[in-house]
């Protein structure tokens, strides 16, 4: 079973970039994050072989899930906040894995009620992942994790010691979620390789210089690591014309 994760900066904006990618990488599923707008184009995934369930919000978040088989949705919003409106989650059941995308909240400035909601949404979310333990369903989370785990997962430490992805408030909830007995799909498989980034900045030749980060994720549990068969970054999106800043994260299973 191959699941990627992409957050596309508008799906409106990236339609073909994704349509093509998806008739060439064939996934199972695939989470998209960063939609960027209410209408969601089903009928184009669907002609490809795919159904799909989105969150949408106007002009910004929003998730989605395509899949070559069924989905069961679960939940389109994440508990623990009722005035929470973003649309940033959705979590179903697709061939007995529960599989949930996340565009976790950015947070800057550090300080701010946004950086306050961020490390809230991933306690909220924290609680989810322990609370998942208890059930019999392998879970899979992957999307925009919005956190650089550790020095390795940036270009430049020095240039995001003031930024929210970076902060150990952050990084710390992020461990917290390993210490739960989730593995880093990617990191698992390569413990030592630097320069393997996710996400490169539009400006100053980023993405040429390969100054990135990786703060897209896939987190499986205890019994669903067991079937880590492969996890890889396709950074080949990212150089096409007119691309996202994000590019696909594919992890494999047996």
């Amino acid at each position: 079973m191959k699941v990627a994760s992409w957050n596309v900066n508008s799906v409106r904006a990236r339609l073909e970039h994704v349509a093509a990618w998806l008739e060439t990488c064939k996934p199972d599923v695939l989470l998209l994050q960063e939609l960027k707008g209410t209408e969601f184009p089903s009928e184009t995934f669907k002609e490809l072989g795919y159904q799909s369930v989105a969150v949408t919000q106007k002009s910004y978040n929003g998730v989605a899930i395509l899949s070559r088989h069924p989905i069961e949705t679960v939940s389109t919003a994440l508990a623990g906040d009722l005035a929470d409106s973003h649309a940033r989650y959705l979590e179903s059941i697709i061939l007995g894995i529960r599989v949930v995308n996340i565009y976790l909240p950015n947070g800057n400035p550090v300080g701010s009620e946004k950086f306050s909601y961020k490390l809230a949404w991933m306690d909220r979310l924290n609680a989810k992942m322990s609370a998942w333990l208890e059930d019999e369903v392998p879970v899979l989370i992957g999307g925009d994790f919005n956190v650089i785990p550790e020095d390795i997962d940036c270009h430049k430490p020095a240039s995001w010691i003031r930024d929210a992805l970076f902060q150990p408030e952050s990084r710390a909830r992020y461990r917290a979620m390993l210490s739960l007995g989730y593995t880093d799909a990617f990191r698992s498989l390569h413990p030592e390789a630097d320069g393997q980034f996710t996400f490169w900045d539009y400006f100053r030749q980023a993405f040429e210089h390969n100054r990135g980060i990786r703060i897209d994720h896939f987190l499986l549990s205890p019994q669903l690591a067991k079937r880590l068969a492969g996890c890889e970054i396709d950074k080949g999106p990212r150089g096409q014309e007119r691309p996202s800043d994000h590019t696909p994260i594919i992890v494999e299973l047996n």
